[in-house]
């Protein structure tokens, strides 16, 4: 059920009634500290407490593993409920009920069922495969000879789909139409089949992978023909339960199967994931004959704080690296970790763990991986001649192309200091000419004095970290024009939060994530979210907030003033322009 049919304002006033303080202690211990809670990170392994919670923002964070969210993520990431099971189970606990948008795209009760009779559908499906599989000796001796044991083809569900054009569908059809086959992906029906055969198994004669959601529940299979058929892999099409460029094969198995899941291993194919799990590498998954998405990125790193994307060495597994990289930038997180491996030409990870074992492989190849800036930079190196002063400029654009891409964190800054150190030029000389919007480099020297303490922030971002700490102080916004004006790294950002905040007084920190989850402005909320005021005394959080305010002011007039003389001696003004420049220059 998609999370659009349940009112916006109720996700959002649900949000502001529950306590995430109550929520999380149910499940795990929390102690107070300060003004905030702590744990040990149920999401990751620790000895010292990182996992903090904010009963002002209503939002939690590991500064260990990266993981954060409100009450509503928490219970998907800890659960492992669905969006909209999460906000029911939070609605249950306050004794109110979920209400569901009339019309639109609102499931009916018969829709409803039919999701629900596909899910057993497809477990059913998935034991007629197994037992297909003990039946036939070609499919056990395939397996046989790719050295997979019983106990880990029993682990992973592996089945067989036998040869013939209706032996699925003639088995389901006592509990399921046609209609509903066709529905799940596994029957096919085609009006102009040149043999006449309208209906018939999408999967014949081959070995059968399950693919399961994150409840474990089958969503799909993959196909592999155990003759010379092409193509060699099938994998289930677009249906109410499958969509291929979100799901990971292995991702389930690897969470139940891995005692500590602290990183996982992105491979290419499905018995690259399994040959891994045998040999005891069980945190290994692979995409399903796409490449890595935005969306997988998102699933992974919610699940664990390190990914290692694992390639052929040969040109192939270097180009599908570097798409995988374009992927991954705009995804990248301080706290996250991406890192590349590439193995030695011939190989692929079912060869390679079979000749060296688990406790070589993993030293050899997954622990000396390539983090995802050496790899960048290298890459980006071999592809330009740095030896003139045009390589140099072929090198410094492709660099700020990729960097646009990049959210504004310390892993960026990083990036930014080695290319520039690459060609020898100093870091403003190398930002020189890229987006202002998209960088705030520009403005993060000469920070100005809010009150009475030097900041670390840019004055639109300590706006912005006191807004989410206190949305009351939105009232000392009198006139937003001259934010939504600025052309200020962030201020779109702060103009988009003090709108919502505005709309709903009595919003709080996690309504606004949540709000804005999976958007632009998330990676920068959550590194802003983090910072915490050092004091609890409004009046002097208001004053500094009425500081960042008149800064941004300030600074729109000098910018209006700037461009208003460059065009006087441009084009000249009109009469009105050289009013407002006069004025101007009066205020300031």
């Amino acid at each position: 059920m998609a999370s659009g049919m349940i009112p916006r304002d109720f996700i959002d006033d649900l949000l502001t009634r529950v306590d995430i303080i109550d929520v999380i202690n149910a499940r795990v211990p929390l102690k107070k500290k300060g003004r905030e809670y702590t744990a040990c990170c149920p999401f990751h392994n620790e000895k010292t407490p990182s996992f903090t919670v904010s009963p002002n923002k209503q939002f939690y964070h590991c500064f260990g593993c990266g993981v954060h969210g409100s009450a509503i993520s928490f219970l998907m990431e800890y659960e492992h409920l669905e969006f909209v099971e999460s906000i029911e189970t939070l609605a249950d606990s306050l004794g109110i009920s979920v209400p569901r948008e009339k019309g639109g795209n609102t499931p009916s009760k018969e829709q409803q069922k039919r999701v629900k009779d596909l899910f057993t559908l497809m477990e059913e499906a998935n034991d007629f495969y197994q037992v297909q599989l003990k039946a036939s000796k070609p499919a056990i001796d395939y397996l046989q000879g790719r050295e997979l044991s019983g106990e880990i083809s029993k682990q992973f569900n592996i089945g067989f789909a036998p040869e013939g054009w209706t032996n699925l569908s003639q088995a389901m059809a006592k509990n399921y139409s046609q209609q509903q086959l066709i529905d799940s992906g596994l029957l096919i029906h085609n009006d102009e089949d040149p043999k006449n055969i309208k209906t018939y198994d999408r999967y014949r004669n081959r070995i059968m992978f399950p693919i399961r959601n994150r409840k474990g529940q089958v969503i799909g299979f993959g196909g592999r023909v155990l003759g010379d058929d092409v193509p060699k892999y099938i994998n289930s099409p677009e249906t109410t339960l499958f969509h291929k460029g979100s799901e990971l094969y292995g991702l389930y198995e690897a969470r139940k199967f891995t005692k500590k899941l602290e990183r996982i291993v992105v491979v290419e194919g499905y018995l690259d994931v399994i040959a891994l799990a045998q040999f005891g590498v069980s945190y290994a998954v692979a995409t399903l004959g796409t490449a890595t998405t935005s969306s997988h990125i998102k699933q992974l790193f919610r699940a664990v704080p390190e990914v290692i994307f694992c390639f052929d060495g040969d040109r192939a597994g270097r180009e599908a690296a570097w798409r995988a990289l374009n992927n991954a930038l705009p995804e990248i997180q301080d706290g996250k970790e991406i890192r590349f491996l590439f193995l030695p030409d011939g190989e692929d990870p079912d060869t390679q763990i079979r000749k060296v074992g688990k406790e070589a492989f993993e030293k050899s190849f997954v622990d000396d991986a390539l983090s995802l800036t050496d790899y960048f930079v290298d890459s980006l190196h071999q592809q330009n001649n740095i030896s003139s002063s045009e390589g140099k400029a072929r090198f410094h654009d492709d660099a700020i192309q990729y960097l646009k891409n990049i959210p504004d964190t310390f892993i960026k800054d990083q990036l930014v200091t080695r290319l520039s150190s690459l060609i020898g030029v100093s870091t403003p000389a190398f930002l020189k000419g890229a987006d202002q919007k998209k960088s705030t480099h520009h403005t993060e020297t000469n920070l100005p004095r809010i009150g009475n303490r030097e900041v670390r922030h840019t004055p639109i971002r300590y706006a912005i970290s006191l807004l989410l700490s206190n949305p009351e102080l939105v009232k000392f916004v009198e006139n937003i024009e001259p934010i939504a004006l600025s052309h200020l790294p962030g201020s779109d950002l702060l103009t988009t939060l003090i709108e919502a905040i505005q709309e709903n007084p009595n919003t709080n920190a996690a309504v606004l994530m949540q709000r804005w989850q999976g958007t632009q402005y998330e990676t920068p909320l959550i590194q802003l979210m983090q910072w915490q005021p050092e004091t609890d005394d409004i009046e002097i959080l208001a004053n500094e907030f009425k500081d960042c305010i008149n800064y941004i002011h300030k600074r729109t007039s000098e910018q209006k003033v700037e461009s208003l003389i460059h065009k006087e001696r441009t084009e000249g003004l009109s009469e009105q322009e050289q009013q407002e420049l006069v004025f101007l220059l009066q205020q300031s």
